[in-house]
C-alpha cells in the first residue's frame, strides 16, 4: 500500500511563518545594532542580547518549522527536546545581559548589590537545573518537578530585572517602564506553557504573545538606536 503523503495543516503553516518572521526580525535587528553601534557599549550589548535570543530560539523553532512542513518523526522530536533545553539556557543568559543593558541605558544608576546577586544566583541555579539529564527534554512526559523548580527560579531572575526598570522609571525620557510590562507579559505567557502545554496543548498558543513581548523588548532598543 502506498504511504499517504504528509499534508501540512493551515495552523501549522501559520505557526511556521510566524516563527520564521520572528527569527528574521531578530537577526536583522542584531545586524542593525552592530552596524550602527559605532562603539557604543549599550548597542553592542543590545546586539549580543538579540543574537542570544535569536540563536537560542532557532535551535527550537527551526525544528518546529521543519515539523510543520514535513510532519514529525523521532529525529524531529529529539531536535525539539534539545532545542528546548538550549533555548531555556540562552533565555536565562538573555536576562543577565538585559540587566547590563539597563546599567548602560541608565549610567547614573547603580545596580543594587542585592538585585545583582538575585539575578546572577537564580540564573546560575536555573542553568544548572536545565543541564540535568533528569529533565527528560527529549521525552513527551518531561519532568514536572524539575520544570517547576527551574521556572520558579527563572521567575526570580525576571523579577530582579523588573526591579531595575522600576527603579529607573522613565529617566531621561526613555519611557523604559514599558520594559516592565514586556517582561511581565513574557513571563505571564511563558510559565503556563512550560507547566501545562503537555496536558493542555491549546495553552501553547500563549507562546505567540510571549514571542511578541520579546520582539517588543528588541524594538525598544531599536527605538533608542534610531
Amino acid at each position: 500500500m502506498r504511504e499517504e503523503k504528509y499534508q501540512p495543516k493551515m495552523p501549522d503553516i501559520m505557526e511556521a511563518i510566524f516563527d520564521a518572521g520572528y527569527l528574521i526580525f531578530d537577526l536583522v535587528a542584531a545586524i542593525l545594532f552592530f552596524i550602527y553601534a559605532k562603539g557604543n557599549t549599550l548597542f553592542i550589548l543590545y546586539g549580543i542580547l538579540t543574537l542570544t535570543l535569536c540563536g537560542g530560539d532557532a535551535f527550537h523553532l527551526v525544528p518546529r518549522i521543519i515539523r510543520a512542513a514535513h510532519g514529525t518523526n523521532d529525529r524531529i522530536k529529539k531536535q525539539l527536546g534539545i532545542g528546548l533545553q538550549i533555548s531555556s539556557i540562552t533565555m536565562t543568559v538573555f536576562y543577565i545581559i538585559l540587566m547590563y543593558v539597563w546599567k548602560y541605558t541608565f549610567p547614573d544608576f547603580d545596580i543594587p548589590a542585592a538585585v545583582k546577586a538575585m539575578v546572577w544566583i537564580s540564573a546560575i541555579i536555573r542553568i544548572a537545573v536545565c543541564i540535568l539529564p533528569q529533565n527528560n527534554w527529549c521525552t513527551d512526559d518531561g519532568n514536572l518537578k524539575l520544570s517547576i523548580i527551574r521556572n520558579a527560579v527563572f521567575a526570580v531572575t525576571g523579577i530582579g530585572v523588573i526591579i531595575l526598570y522600576t527603579i529607573s522609571e522613565n529617566a531621561n525620557g526613555y519611557h523604559m517602564t514599558r520594559m516592565v510590562a514586556a517582561i511581565i507579559i513574557s513571563f505571564g505567557c511563558y510559565l503556563p506553557v512550560t507547566l501545562f502545554s503537555k496536558t493542555k496543548p491549546k495553552v501553547g498558543l500563549l507562546m505567540i504573545p510571549k514571542t511578541c513581548a520579546y520582539m517588543w523588548i528588541i524594538a525598544m532598543g531599536l527605538q533608542l538606536l534610531f
